[in-house]
């Protein structure tokens, strides 16, 4: 196989973002349609003039109706400690949704007042909780896109993967150790890292060969990419002694801030790829 450093650096992906990266709708639906019960109870306070006697009333015959009280602050926490400051004094505001306080509703409209969660109730507030929560829930869900980023490049990678060993009758595990594989295949991986885990282990039932490959992307640079290079360069050695192929697919205009540890490793190893690699077949051309 031609090698080209050129075609590996010049085709790097500025973004990877799949369609379910921006928001997860099955997890916010969900989340929001636990508490729907509770919100539509809540609904009744909305636009009131005497809220505190409202809220009373309310809170009195539906005490569960604090249970939505933390997502309303956009907090995922059932348990809240908040520190308070007053007049050069300070205390401790405890809040626990599970609390029974059945006789204690001044705490809970404390809780709203001092929260800025009265705001919501007023005439000039919103209009219903359960369209409020959802909002919330697709902000908060927002906060996990970090953890979604750092599985997309595994999930695109893993569909070549699978659709190789549908066309070529191979067999793969994803997020493979060595006693993963052994039970599988009865084949012995040794590496230094006795629990390190491979994104995918890719296995010919016929030549009963493997074929060990680890994924990654990165936007931005940093001492870790150089790092990376220097333990590919020594796990490809490590796995080449004993007669394993190592493939490593990465990607992002993060190497652009590394590109000399990149070609050293390019150079030294014998499958590096990138994703317009990967496109272009180039697993295929692979011998398995």
């Amino acid at each position: 196989m031609k090698k080209d450093f050129k075609n590996l650096i010049g085709t790097l992906k500025n973004s990877i973002k799949t369609w379910d990266y921006f928001v997860n709708w099955e997890k916010v639906f969900a989340n929001s349609s636990e508490l729907e019960i509770i919100l539509n109870k809540l609904n009744y306070l909305l636009g009131k003039e005497d809220l505190k006697t409202e809220f009373k009333k309310l809170y009195d015959s539906n005490p569960d109706i604090i249970k939505a009280f933390p997502v309303l602050l956009a907090v995922r926490e059932k348990q809240l400690e908040i520190f308070s400051l007053s007049d050069g004094s300070s205390e401790f505001f405890n809040f626990n949704v599970n609390q029974k306080e059945d006789d204690d509703f001044e705490k809970y409209y404390s809780f709203l007042e001092k929260s800025g969660l009265l705001n919501l109730f007023n005439k000039e507030g919103i209009k219903n909780l359960v369209d409020y929560v959802i909002g919330v829930e697709v902000g908060l869900d927002s906060n996990g896109r970090k953890n979604r980023g750092g599985s997309l490049m595994e999930n695109i990678v893993e569909s070549y993967v699978k659709k190789l060993c549908s066309e070529k009758d191979l067999e793969y595990i994803a997020q493979a150790r060595a006693t993963d594989i052994k039970n599988k295949w009865n084949l012995n991986v040794n590496v230094n890292k006795s629990e390190r885990s491979f994104d995918f282990a890719i296995h010919n039932p016929v030549s009963k060969k493997i074929k060990l490959v680890e994924v990654n992307f990165y936007n931005g640079g940093g001492s870790k990419l150089k790092a990376v290079c220097g333990e590919f360069r020594d796990l490809y050695g490590e796995l080449k002694n004993q007669e394993i192929d190592f493939i490593w697919v990465t990607d992002g205009l993060g190497w652009y801030t590394a590109k000399r540890p990149l070609e050293e490793t390019y150079n030294n190893n014998e499958y590096v790829f990138n994703l317009s690699m990967l496109e272009n077949r180039i697993l295929e051309e692979l011998d398995w």
